[in-house]
C-alpha cells in the first residue's frame, strides 16, 4: 500500500515548488491573465525547478525515473500559484513523458537529451477535438497508413504554444485506437489557426491545429512500428488535470478562510457565522477526499496495477465538481468582493469551470 508520507526528496520538491508559487507565480498571475501573456523569465525559473527532467532517465540527460505520485505533489503546488504557469511550464512533459514511457529506443536518443538538457522549449501534444461528445479512446482525427508513412487528417484544438512548437505528439484514431504520431514543427498540412479565446486561463496561448494529409514517417509512430497502449497515457493525465485541480482549489480555499478571519460584518468575525464556518468545512473536506483518491491512482500507476484507470477516472470526474464548487464558495464567501478583480477568487472560479474539459494540457 502508498505510504501518506511522502520521502524526503518528494517533500523538498514540493516545498520549492510552493514557495516559487506563492513568491514568484502569485504575483504575476492577474497581470498576465488579463494581458494574455506570460513572462518568459518566470516560465524558465519555473521549468528549472525540474519537473520534468525529473521525469526523465539519466541515461537521456534526465534526473531520475518518472514518478506519476512526485508529478502529483508538485503540480498541485505549482497550480497552487496559478493554473495557466503551471500547466505553461508543464508543456514540454506533453511530448517528453509519452515518449519516455512509450517511445522507441530511437524516439528516446532522439528527443529526450534535447528537452532534458536544454531550456524551457515548446514541444507539446494535440489531444482534445471539438464536439460535445470528445472522447479520448474514439477520435475523429484519423491516421491511415499509405506508402511507408501513416497520413494524419483532423481537427484539434487547445492545443498549447502550437505556434512556436518544434514538435508535437498528435493523437489520432488507427484502426479503431488512439496513437500517438510524432509531427515536426512547420510539416507540410500542419496549419495553426487562431488563439483561443476562453473563459479563463488566458494567459496560456492555446490554439487550434488543422492536419490535411499530413505525412508522417512510420518510425514517428509512438513506440514505433507496433505503437503504443494509450490508456497508461490517458490515466496519467487525468491524473495531473486532478492534481491541478487540488492546487486550484485549495487556494481559493486558503484565500477564502483568510478573509473570513480578518473581515467583520456587523460587528462579528464573517468566519464565525455559522453558514460560512460549514461552507469552508465542506471545502475542505472535498479537497480531502480527491487528494487522496488522485493520490491513489498515482500510487496505482507507478505501481502498473489495473485499477489505475478506474480510479484515476474518479479523481478526475471528482475534481472537476469539486473544483467548481470550492472556488464557487469562494467567491461567495467574499460576497460582493469576490465578483471584482481585485481578488484572485474570480480567475480561480473562471479556471476551476474548465476542469471538466482539461484532460489532455498536462501530463504525470
Amino acid at each position: 500500500m502508498y505510504s501518506f508520507l511522502p520521502s524526503e526528496e518528494q517533500q523538498m520538491l514540493q516545498e520549492v515548488a510552493h514557495k516559487y508559487a506563492l513568491s514568484d507565480v502569485r504575483p504575476a498571475a492577474h497581470e498576465a491573465e488579463e494581458t494574455r501573456s506570460l513572462p518568459d523569465a518566470l516560465i524558465q525559473k519555473g521549468w528549472a525547478l525540474g519537473l520534468t527532467q525529473a521525469a526523465i532517465p539519466e541515461g537521456f540527460g534526465g534526473l531520475g525515473e518518472r514518478s506519476a505520485v512526485t508529478s502529483a505533489l508538485a503540480l498541485e503546488e505549482l497550480a497552487y500559484g496559478d493554473l495557466a504557469v503551471a500547466l505553461a511550464i508543464a508543456v514540454p512533459g506533453l511530448f517528453a513523458l509519452p515518449i519516455t514511457a512509450m517511445g522507441s529506443a530511437e524516439q528516446k536518443e532522439k528527443y529526450l537529451p534535447k528537452i532534458a538538457e536544454g531550456n524551457w522549449t515548446p514541444y507539446t501534444a494535440a489531444l482534445i477535438e471539438r464536439g460535445f461528445d470528445f472522447d479520448p479512446a474514439d477520435l475523429a482525427s484519423t491516421a491511415l497508413e499509405e506508402s511507408g508513412h501513416f497520413v494524419i487528417s483532423g481537427e484539434k484544438r487547445w492545443v498549447p504554444f502550437a505556434d512556436k512548437a518544434q514538435a508535437m505528439i498528435v493523437y489520432a484514431s488507427l484502426d479503431g485506437e488512439t496513437q500517438g504520431f510524432i509531427v515536426e514543427g512547420g510539416s507540410e498540412g500542419v496549419t495553426v489557426g487562431k488563439r483561443e479565446d476562453l473563459m479563463g486561463v488566458n494567459a496560456l496561448p492555446l490554439y487550434s491545429v488543422h492536419l490535411d494529409r499530413v505525412r508522417v514517417p512510420v518510425a514517428n509512430r509512438l513506440g514505433g512500428a507496433d505503437g503504443h497502449k494509450f490508456e497508461p497515457l490517458l490515466t496519467a493525465m487525468r491524473i495531473a488535470n486532478s492534481s491541478m485541480a487540488l492546487g486550484l482549489a485549495r487556494a481559493s480555499l486558503d484565500y477564502s478562510i483568510e478573509y473570513a478571519k480578518d473581515r467583520e460584518v456587523l460587528g462579528s468575525k464573517v468566519a464565525q457565522k455559522q453558514s460560512i464556518a460549514f461552507m469552508l468545512a465542506e471545502m475542505a473536506t472535498e479537497i480531502a477526499a480527491i487528494r487522496l483518491l488522485t493520490w491513489e491512482a498515482a500510487w496505482q500507476l507507478d505501481s502498473g496495477l489495473d485499477d489505475a484507470a478506474h480510479t484515476a477516472y474518479l479523481a478526475a470526474s471528482g475534481a472537476a465538481d469539486m473544483a467548481m464548487m470550492v472556488t464557487d464558495r469562494g467567491v461567495q464567501i467574499l460576497g460582493g468582493h469576490g465578483y471584482i478583480r481585485e481578488h484572485p477568487v474570480e480567475l480561480w472560479m473562471r479556471n476551476g469551470r474548465g476542469f471538466a474539459t482539461f484532460t489532455g494540457l498536462s501530463i504525470v
